[in-house]
């Protein structure tokens, strides 16, 4: 099994509904979004898939939350933008843009700090 990996990055503001703490109130991060794709073989040129495909896949996604109040996106209105919840948004998307019958996203990780994320996927 290959695993490949793309970082990128968004920033964008958001509000934890009924969390009871500073993170209730408006405020933003610079989000990190790793993206981990895996499969079992490589095209003749010997990839998985090609980096740029996942990073434009990535980033077409990303440019839907980034410099925007999440908590106002279809995406997030019945659910808190929380980084669980936008790894797996994030997840989902790609999925769509990306998963065939030789390659599927594995997992997505959303970094909210240097220090804190949350990951959401099928590959842990």
């Amino acid at each position: 099994m290959y695993q490949i990996k793309v970082i990128t990055h968004f920033a964008a503001a958001h509000q934890l509904r009924n969390f009871k703490g500073k993170c209730e109130q408006l405020h933003g991060h610079n989000w990190k979004v790793e993206a981990t794709i895996r499969g079992e073989g490589l095209t003749d040129e010997g990839l998985l898939i090609d980096f740029q495909e996942v990073r434009n896949a990535t980033n077409s996604i990303l440019e839907e939350l980034d410099h925007r109040f999440l908590n106002e996106l279809t995406a997030f209105k019945d659910q808190n933008p929380s980084s669980e919840n936008i790894a797996a948004y994030i997840f989902r998307e790609l999925g769509k843009r990306l998963n065939d019958n030789k390659v599927r996203v594995s997992f997505v990780t959303a970094w909210e700090s240097d220090t804190a994320c949350a990951s959401y996927g099928e590959g842990f």
